[in-house]
C-alpha cells in the first residue's frame, strides 16, 4: 500500500469547513487537526490513488485562501520484526511511478532560467563545438550530459496535458532563451573557427531523413517516461539532448561560417527534433494519465492538448514534406553525377 501524507495550515475560522470536507471521505486512512492559538494544522493520511481527488477538492473548497500551501509527503510503514521478510529479487526492480500532482509540482518549481541553467547552456555548447570540430564523440556525449535541454521540452508537454497556459508560456520562454543562447554562441564560434563540411561529426548533421524523426520521437518518449517513473538519470539527458544539442551547435557554426545551403537542412533537422520531442512528450503523458482528473479541469486541458497536438502535427507534416524534397533532390543529383561519369568513361574508351 502506497500512502501519502498531506499537511497544511488553515485559519481557525476554517475548522468547521475542513471537518465537514473530511467527513465526506470515509475511506481516508486517518486525519487529524491540531489547534493552536492562531491556526490549525491539518494532517491527512490517504492512499496514493486518492490524492488527486482530495487535493482538487481542497483547492476548490479553500479557493478563498490565496496563501494556502499543501505539502505532499510520502508515508512509509515500518513492519514489526515478525513481519519482516527478505525482499524478493523481483521487488528490487519494480517501477516507482511519480504521482500526477508531483510531476506537475516538480516541473512547475524547476522550470526557471537562472544563472546555473545559463552556465550549463554555454558550457555544453562550447564543449559540443570542440567535439564536433575535432570529431571526438566522447566530448560530444559529455556536452549532451550537461545540456539542460530536457526540462523545457518535458515541461511544455506537462503544461499542454494539464492545460496550464501560464506554465506553457514560461516553458516556451525558457526553452527559446536556451536555444537562442546556444545558437548565438555557436554562430560566434563559427565565425572564428574553420568549419569544414568534410568533418564527419558535422557532415552527418547537415542531412536529415525519416530516421531522425524516429530518433527524436523515441528520445521524447524516453524523457517523458523517466519523468513519470522517477528515473532521471544522466542517460536520459543524453537520449533527449542527442536529438537537439549537436545539430543546434552545427546550425550556428554553419551560419557563422556562411555555409547557408547546409545550414538550411540542419535547421530542418533541429526543427523536426523539437517538434517530435514535444509530440512524444504529449503522447506519453497522455497514455500514462499525467493530466487533471476532475471533469471541469479535463475539459479545458483536453481542448488545449488537442489544439497543441494539431499544431505540432501540421508543422511535422510540413517538415516531412521538406525532408522528402531534400531526399528527392539528393537522388536526382546522385543519378546525374552517375550518368555524367558513365558518359565520361565511355568517351575515354
Amino acid at each position: 500500500m502506497n500512502l501519502r501524507l498531506i499537511k497544511f495550515f488553515l485559519p481557525l475560522a476554517e475548522e468547521k469547513n475542513i471537518k465537514q470536507l473530511l467527513s465526506s471521505y470515509p475511506w481516508l486512512e486517518t486525519e487529524s487537526i491540531f489547534r493552536s492559538q492562531h491556526q490549525l494544522l491539518v494532517n491527512i493520511l490517504l492512499e496514493e490513488e486518492q490524492v488527486e481527488t482530495v487535493v482538487a477538492d481542497l483547492k476548490q473548497k479553500l479557493a478563498h485562501l490565496p496563501d494556502l500551501e499543501l505539502l505532499l509527503l510520502p508515508a512509509e510503514t515500518i513492519p514489526s520484526q515478525a513481519n519482516i521478510q527478505s525482499p524478493k529479487s523481483s521487488d528490487k526492480h519494480q517501477d516507482k511511478p511519480i504521482y500526477q500532482h508531483e510531476v506537475y509540482t516538480q516541473i512547475f518549481e524547476s522550470t526557471y532560467l537562472n544563472s546555473t541553467e545559463v552556465s550549463l547552456v554555454i558550457l555544453s555548447t562550447a564543449i559540443a563545438a570542440i567535439g564536433l570540430v575535432e570529431g571526438n564523440q566522447v566530448v560530444i556525449i559529455g556536452a549532451m550530459v550537461i545540456a539542460p535541454l530536457l526540462k523545457p521540452n518535458m515541461a511544455l508537454g506537462v503544461a499542454t496535458t494539464f492545460g496550464d497556459l501560464s506554465l506553457a508560456v514560461r516553458t516556451i520562454r525558457v526553452g527559446l532563451t536556451q536555444i537562442l543562447i546556444s545558437l548565438v554562441l555557436s554562430i560566434l564560434l563559427g565565425m572564428f573557427v574553420s568549419v569544414d563540411l568534410g568533418m564527419e561529426e558535422i557532415a552527418i548533421r547537415t542531412s536529415v531523413n525519416l530516421s531522425d524523426v524516429v530518433l527524436a520521437f523515441a528520445s521524447g518518449v524516453a524523457g517523458a517516461i523517466s519523468l513519470t517513473a522517477g528515473e532521471q538519470k544522466a542517460v536520459v539527458g543524453v537520449m533527449v539532448s542527442v536529438a537537439l544539442l549537436p545539430p543546434l551547435v552545427v546550425l550556428g557554426m554553419l551560419i557563422g561560417s556562411g555555409l547557408w545551403g547546409s545550414a538550411i537542412e540542419t535547421f530542418v533537422l533541429v526543427s523536426t527534433n523539437i517538434v517530435c520531442l514535444n509530440l512524444a512528450a504529449i503522447a506519453t503523458f497522455w497514455v500514462r494519465d499525467v493530466r487533471p482528473q476532475q471533469w471541469w479541469q479535463k475539459f479545458q486541458a483536453n481542448k488545449i492538448t488537442g489544439i497543441a497536438t494539431a499544431f505540432w502535427l501540421i508543422i511535422l507534416a510540413l517538415l516531412i514534406s521538406v525532408i522528402f524534397m531534400f531526399q528527392f533532390n539528393e537522388v536526382n543529383a546522385s543519378s546525374f553525377f552517375s550518368e555524367q561519369s558513365t558518359v565520361y568513361y565511355t568517351n575515354i574508351k
